[in-house]
């Protein structure tokens, strides 16, 4: 049966790398810069889209780091998160696990429970009006300390239930995972799930590093371990999922088109390939135009979808039952 439009948008999804930062659309930027009397350097909502042409990931997190600026009390984050999470429903997203990184707040003098307290409120709204499953992954930005991740580690212990994981995303390039491996250490200890961006701007070896240093649970992008045949043929044996963000690679110019993307062939490779959005607000769309970029470029087979699918669920870090419950859903579709 061949891959539509119809048979995209029907299918369960579960996205699993996702920043709520990123979800920060122009028109909320200008909305919560009125709220706060915020001025922007930018005039209108047209110029802030002009601005969204990045010439790699630091160019990136130089704007969305301005963005994020406008978000400052617990209902800010609220309404960020249930704006994605109505995006979710509309695309059939039934499962999502959502990183945040509050070492972008606290920075700027934003309390952290402003901004776990906004987000988990509207997470237990989705679960309840929306039946979207959830959890939450705290992200240390990598350009920071060590010192700082640890302070970090230290303020989210009293909403430990509130968190899933633990990650590290921001600044790929001269910011190995290694830099962070004792503070991992302490988070695997008190129970976390861990998780780190490695291999999008980064060599294979951060891929190896977060492995063997981090003690990883999932890799997050993942794309350059095609330059090591040893990191793939060690990927594939152990089944370690990659979160792969097609749009994002696109738009942060780590393939020059969505033609040269290297997702098919990691799948081919017997890899653990799941599809996600990133940062959608600033990349050009959500769940369902990255599958629709993908199949428009790459022309998955029914197959290949559902075993994307299928890795997503397995992937999770969702309770067993909620898994069942996943799998029953794409099953009944599959036929």
């Amino acid at each position: 049966m061949s891959v539509d439009e119809k048979f995209l948008a029907d299918l369960p999804k579960v996205e699993l790398h996702l920043h709520i930062e990123g979800t920060l659309e122009p028109e909320m930027v200008f909305e919560l810069a009125r709220r706060h009397n915020v001025t922007l350097p930018w005039p209108d909502v047209g110029a802030l889209k002009k601005a969204y042409d990045f010439e790699n990931l630091q160019s990136f997190l130089d704007l969305y780091y301005r963005g994020a600026d406008v978000l400052r009390d617990e209902q800010d984050f609220f309404d960020l998160t249930w704006a994605y999470l109505e995006r979710c429903k509309a695309q059939n997203v039934v499962h999502t696990e959502i990183f945040f990184d509050p070492q972008t707040h606290t920075d700027r003098g934003i309390p952290f429970e402003n901004v776990i307290h906004g987000i988990t409120r509207a997470l237990e709204k989705a679960g309840q009006e929306l039946g979207i499953t959830s959890g939450l992954i705290l992200c240390f930005l990598r350009h920071l300390s060590e010192e700082a991740a640890f302070e970090t580690l230290k303020q989210a212990e009293p909403y430990r239930d509130s968190i899933l994981g633990i990650g590290l995303d921001s600044s790929e390039q001269g910011h190995p995972p290694e830099k962070f491996a004792r503070v991992f250490a302490e988070a695997r200890s008190q129970g976390y799930k861990i998780v780190a961006h490695a291999g999008e701007e980064g060599p294979p070896e951060y891929i190896w590093q977060a492995i063997e240093l981090l003690d990883v649970d999932r890799i997050d992008h993942g794309v350059r371990a095609a330059e090591d045949p040893r990191l793939m043929a060690f990927l594939e044996r152990k089944g370690m999922p990659l979160t792969v963000c097609p749009n994002s690679n696109i738009r942060l110019r780590v393939f020059d088109t969505m033609e040269d993307h290297n997702l098919k062939d990691l799948l081919a490779a017997g890899l653990k390939v799941t599809l996600n959005s990133d940062d959608p607000a600033y990349f050009g769309g959500y769940m369902l135009e990255n599958f629709a970029a993908v199949q428009t470029a790459l022309a998955l087979s029914r197959e290949e979808w559902l075993a994307i699918t299928y890795n997503s669920i397995d992937a999770s870090f969702a309770t067993p039952e909620r898994k069942a419950e996943l799998l029953d859903m794409v099953e009944s579709m599959a036929g």
